[in-house]
């Protein structure tokens, strides 16, 4: 049994990187006086420990998928793929907290400790393959994010967000228990595999115990990648939030949410059954709702960051809108979705950032006439804008049409109807923000500090992607092919 679970280690060398690297991190912070604002240390060894994780992830790409630790962990191509965005992920936001002046310098360090923390519970969650490991995932994203959220304890903004974030988090967590509970009690099972034999065999009287626990399950899942009606908390906590937490926040949870739910749709749900069609039809009406929400209250929002928080509701609803199509083509639409909403999300949210730090807010109203300030950083703005919509020949607009397409294909008309629509709502409220760049006068001719040579350089280098992807899409897509699902 030891040598056993030694052997499983060998397949889980990414998370003990990370572990070791959180307990490294929090040791040599505690070397530094409370005064010493420079801690440059802590930085370089985020950024070597998560590189390496990176390279850890790779190589697990090559190896063989299997089940460990007792089959309660996946570690298989799909869960690996879906870390290395989030690693990128994690990365450019330590990257935009180390300029960011809306994190006190002296908590900076503690938002590195805390975004490794988060990281790892992500992991956890892709990888889950019972209910245990699966509860512990999204608890250990949550916690973090409790703290992570209420950074600025000096702004009351952000403790608002922080106790939002805490009480809605609470009250899914207990929901989604008492839902395991009850599965567990019909079942006799935690395992994923073993509830997925089980559930074409159940009798009526246990599919009307499992049927309403399982939305509860799902409750749990909806709150993380803030979908409809779960989703309440995420323009205050987005809003109230410093913004490299913001940004963080709209890709790390959500993309290991969506993990979560496409390994449980595809394992539970693969087999005809009266729960498979009560599952997927909770998926398109939840998907369905979840863009038409996100998008419409977005219109009416003067803030930018609130705006890119309705936003991720939308693409939020787009992705479940892929994870309804339960076969290959859907799962790899998805995948492919995650890799592009990385760059475009990254993009918007750092020169938000930076136009932030200079005004102290982000009004819609700040960003008149930055083309003839900063003509490089309005392109790269308008580009992402123009690809959030699913505009050619862009990353978004192929990631929207591989979803839409696999919708088509497997019939599924009226939510691909839905989607399309949507994306000519989104429209209005995107591309405000290249019209305020490009048509309406400057406000002032103020130097925006944050935008100096090596940001923008930074600023390009991830907008690049959103060209490449949008061009050479199939490379991406034959990766994103290659990320199977084990189940086990």
């Amino acid at each position: 049994m030891h040598l056993n679970y030694l052997a499983n280690i060998g397949r889980y060398i990414p998370e003990v990187i990370l572990v070791l690297l959180m307990v490294g991190l929090i040791i040599l912070e505690a070397t530094y006086k409370e005064d010493e604002k420079n801690r440059k240390y802590i930085f370089i060894a985020t950024l070597v420990g998560l590189v390496a994780t990176l390279g850890a992830l790779i190589a697990n790409m090559s190896g063989k998928a299997e089940a460990i630790f007792s089959n309660s962990i996946i570690i298989d191509q799909f869960s690996t793929l879906i870390k290395m965005v989030m690693v990128l992920g994690t990365l450019a936001a330590i990257y935009l907290s180390r300029f960011s002046k809306d994190i006190y310098e002296s908590l900076k360090t503690e938002f590195a400790i805390m975004a490794v923390g988060i990281l790892i519970g992500g992991f956890l969650l892709a990888s889950a393959n019972n209910m245990l490991t699966f509860y512990l995932g999204i608890e250990t994203l949550s916690i973090l994010s409790y703290v992570m959220a209420a950074l600025k304890k000096n702004d009351q903004r952000s403790s608002e967000a922080g106790l939002k974030y805490a009480l809605y988090g609470g009250i899914s967590a207990g929901l989604m228990l008492f839902g395991m509970s009850h599965i567990f009690g019909v079942l006799g099972t935690i395992q994923f595999a073993g509830v997925a034999k089980m559930i074409p065999t159940l009798t009526s009287a246990q599919l009307a115990i499992l049927m309403p626990s399982f939305v509860l399950l799902f409750a749990g899942i909806g709150y993380k990648i803030a979908s409809v009606p779960f989703h309440m908390w995420s323009p205050d906590v987005y809003e109230g939030s410093p913004t490299p937490v913001t940004t963080f926040f709209a890709i790390v949870p959500k993309l290991a949410g969506i993990a979560a739910l496409i390994r449980i749709t595809a394992v539970f749900f693969v087999v005809d059954s009266p729960m498979k069609i009560g599952w997927i039809g909770l998926l398109i009406v939840i998907s369905a709702l979840t863009m038409t929400v996100g998008n419409v209250t977005a219109i009416g929002q003067k803030s930018v960051k609130r705006m890119l928080a309705y936003s991720s509701i939308s693409h939020a609803g787009i992705m479940l809108a892929g994870i309804v199509v339960i076969n290959d083509v859907g799962i790899r639409s998805v995948v492919f979705y995650g890799i592009t909403y990385l760059f475009m999300t990254l993009v918007a949210f750092y020169i938000t950032s930076i136009v932030q730090d200079k005004y102290g807010n982000d009004h819609f109203d700040r960003f008149s006439g930055l083309i003839y300030r900063y003509p490089f950083m309005a392109v790269m703005m308008a580009v992402v804008m123009f690809s959030l919509t699913g505009l050619p020949p862009l990353a978004g607009f192929v990631a929207k049409y591989n979803i839409i397409s696999s919708l088509i294909n497997s019939k599924n008309y009226a939510l691909a109807i839905v989607l399309g629509l949507n994306s000519v709502v989104s429209a209005y409220y995107y591309l405000k923000i290249v019209r305020l760049m490009t048509l309406k006068p400057q406000e002032s001719n103020e130097e925006i500090e944050g935008f100096g040579f090596l940001n923008q350089m930074v600023i390009v280098s991830m907008t690049v992607p959103v060209f490449v992807l949008g061009i050479f899409w199939e490379t991406i897509m034959n990766l994103a092919a290659g990320a199977k699902l084990f189940i086990q």
